[in-house]
């Protein structure tokens, strides 16, 4: 198996950078599938977000508030 993997890496990078990029993207796309069990969790989650917010539990941040404490600058 490790001799297949390093034959396809070898082939790999002798190709183009354009045709890497396809391949690469190819692999993405495969790969970003729909999860419905995530999404249903993400629902849930939002849903009791804003169900704290509505009532008062929690607050915003401004978008300032965020770029300012994830700046890398």
């Amino acid at each position: 198996m490790a001799t297949k993997h390093k034959e396809l890496e070898a082939k790999i990078r002798a190709l183009p950078d354009s045709t890497k990029l396809d391949l690469v993207d190819s692999i993405l796309t495969q790969l970003d599938k729909p999860d419905p069990e995530i999404d249903r969790v993400w629902a849930e989650e939002a849903r009791n977000r804003w169900k704290a917010y509505k009532s008062g539990k929690i607050g915003t941040v401004s978008y300032e508030q965020v770029m300012k404490k994830h700046s890398y600058r």
